[in-house]
Formats: C-alpha cells, structure tokens, sequence
C-alpha cells in the first residue's frame, strides 16, 4: 500500500538519520495516512478514502462532495 493522501497528494518525503557519530543513513518521513469513510450523498452510497489527517480537515472544511470532485480531477477512481 503506498503511503499517498488521495486528496493533498502528500507522499512520503526522504532524508538522512543521522547518528551519534554523525553517520548518514537513509530514512523515509511518512505522512499521517488514515482510511476514512464518508457518505457521499449525491451518489447515495458510501465512499472509502486514504486521506493525510490535513486531508481529513480539508473534506470537513470544503465537504465530502466537493474533495470527492476535487480527487477525481486529479484521475484517481473514487
């Protein structure tokens, strides 16, 4: 499963750890993804999406029907 918000299109960034001896070694900074339900009212029926937690703020301030228009302009299947 990739770790994208279906919405903000956040996907994981990269850097370096860095230990006590200065080494450098690969990492991956994640973003907060969680699997959210909505109702989606228009199409009577219920909508599964994988939504960063700035995503899940974005659909409670624009609504569900608006960020389900905005996901599908940018070509993902809802």
């Amino acid at each position: 499963m990739s770790a994208h918000c279906m919405l903000t299109g956040a996907r994981p960034g990269f850097g370096n750890r860095i230990s006590h001896s200065h080494r450098r070694t690969s990492r991956r900074f994640d973003p907060n993804i969680q699997p959210k339900r909505y109702w989606l009212p228009s199409e009577s029926r219920y909508v599964r999406l994988r939504l960063s937690t700035t995503g899940i703020k974005t659909v409670d301030a624009i609504g569900v029907e608006a960020a389900v228009a905005r996901i599908r302009a940018r070509g993902v299947k809802v």
